[in-house]
């Protein structure tokens, strides 16, 4: 199983590592699996979505501010920043991106994001701030708490105790689990997918955002 580790190599704290013992993602594979699959009803609205997912991340990471910082040997490495002021949604038929952003820049950004996620860097596809991640953490929390209750004795300070433990492990394990389950479930590298509008607006509950629109394609 790939673990989501940073990689040395890269100097990215975020570049979680997609080819320690798994395949590479092939340029096919989801168009493939929908024309196998293609009777499945929703599927096609599925792996768009996932595609999309990996789009919005990677635009985020690119938007947000690389600066450079010396090693423990003195050497300045450009480590990635992420942007918290930056969010997004996601879609099946594209993404919303919420933030200050030139419109111009968000172009770019997004153009930028997907050469660069297509051409090899599938860490662009994680983003630790990813609502998967607070998703799977409390479910860990959820799971832990419930074991460590049944295994413990039902003294308060014990359980006090327990929950304590369940939430901590939980706090340990959230970050890796998370990335994981992004990498796996809930993106998708976006090889069929092409830009086709990018403009302000707002998103279904009224708030100001960019809508990036995205399309289809078949290698």
């Amino acid at each position: 199983m790939t673990t989501a580790s940073a990689s040395s190599q890269t100097g990215n704290f975020w570049s979680f590592d997609w080819s320690f013992d798994s395949p590479a993602p092939q340029p096919t594979q989801d168009a493939d699996l929908l024309r196998t699959l293609n009777f499945v009803p929703g599927l096609k609205e599925i792996l768009m979505l996932r595609q999309v997912h990996a789009l919005e991340h990677a635009t985020v990471w690119v938007l947000s501010d690389t600066c450079n910082s010396p090693n423990a040997r003195g050497v300045s490495t450009s480590r990635q920043l992420d942007n918290n002021t930056l969010g997004g949604l996601s879609t099946d038929q594209g993404f919303y991106l919420y933030g200050q952003v030139n419109s111009a820049d968000l172009h770019r950004a997004v153009r930028t994001a997907l050469r660069r996620i297509t051409r090899g860097e599938w860490n662009l596809a994680v983003h630790p701030r990813c609502g998967t991640n607070l998703s799977v953490g409390m479910l860990v929390t959820a799971g832990l708490a419930l074991g460590i209750h049944l295994v413990l004795p039902r003294g308060p300070i014990e359980q006090l105790l327990g929950l304590g433990i369940a939430t901590t492990a939980a706090a340990q394990l959230t970050p890796d689990l998370g990335g994981l389950a992004q990498q796996y479930i809930t993106t998708s590298i976006p090889f069929n997918l092409a830009i086709e509008e990018i403009s302000a607006t707002p998103d279904i509950w009224g708030r100001p955002a960019h809508f990036v629109r995205l399309r289809w394609i078949e290698q």
